[in-house]
């Protein structure tokens, strides 16, 4: 079976589906960007391959500057900056928001340009430091994401949540995978340097 059978085994989308994509970001989006701490941002290099990546800060984190651009601040990372040479090459650029407790979460496409800090004429300062850099989207539409793939997960619910004893420790992880010879940090440890890091 190929992928076109697969792809028409389902059925046509209903017309709200399809009529919720708006070419904005209008006051429900807005209300709900200011209210999001948590986004992962999705690029893709010029020849395609993928990248995906978590960014956090304080609520409304992503400052909407107009109903057509957002301001992104990128913060201090693992310096592998792979986002951002992706959107050098290619600016094309997908976000999706969440806001812990909330189902629905919020999809926003666009071109992005990066820029110096005081470039624009928001403050951007969050743990007392100014961001590294940040990327302003073109948005050139956006839509809220039904709830099913949350509610599936449970992924607010306390009782979904996982022991972190669970897994291994972080710091083994990272020996392991990259075949450290001698031992690493504790988790808590690690933790406390990545916080004075923020």
């Amino acid at each position: 079976m190929d992928d076109s059978t697969v792809l028409a085994s389902y059925r046509p989308p209903s017309q709200l589906v399809q009529d919720k994509e708006i070419d904005r970001i209008d006051a429900h989006c807005a209300a709900f960007i200011g209210l999001s701490p948590f986004a992962m941002l999705s690029t893709a290099s010029p020849d395609g391959w993928p990248e995906i990546s978590p960014r956090g800060g304080g609520r409304g984190f992503v400052h909407v500057l107009d109903e057509h651009r957002l301001a992104m601040p990128d913060r201090t990372g693992n310096n592998r900056l792979d986002s951002l040479r992706n959107l050098a090459g290619n600016p094309r650029v997908a976000l999706q928001f969440f806001v812990p407790g909330f189902e629905e979460t919020l999809k926003v496409f666009g071109t992005t340009t990066l820029v110096e800090p005081d470039a624009l004429e928001v403050d951007l300062t969050e743990f007392g430091k100014p961001p590294r850099s940040v990327l302003v989207v073109q948005v050139t539409s956006a839509y809220f994401h039904c709830a099913k793939a949350v509610m599936r997960a449970g992924l607010w619910d306390a009782d979904a949540q996982v022991d972190r004893a669970t897994f291994a420790p972080f710091g083994q992880v990272l020996r392991d995978h990259c075949a450290l010879e001698t031992p690493l940090p504790d988790d808590a440890t690690i933790r406390a340097d990545l916080a004075q890091e923020l």
